[in-house]
């Protein structure tokens, strides 16, 4: 490897890029939730997944969405 590549390569790691996908079991820590409970809201389409081969993943705007969506505002 380079110099010059090398050199890239360091800077690069000091950058923090916000993690975009969720597992399962991450999503359900973010909501609050069980595992379980977030394999239902998929299956009953509430919740959208990104599937690749096997692995389900949540999308971290997709889950602020269905926060936002599910809010209530008790009235006085």
């Amino acid at each position: 490897m380079t110099g010059q590549r090398k050199s890239e390569l360091s800077g690069v790691s000091s950058v923090r890029i916000p993690k975009r996908l969720y597992t399962i079991e991450e999503a359900a820590f973010y909501l609050g939730r069980t595992a379980w409970s977030v394999r239902e809201l998929i299956w009953k389409g509430h919740l959208p997944s990104v599937k690749v081969g096997r692995r389900v993943h949540l999308d971290y705007n997709d889950l602020n969405q269905f926060v936002d969506r599910h809010k209530t505002q008790e009235l006085m």
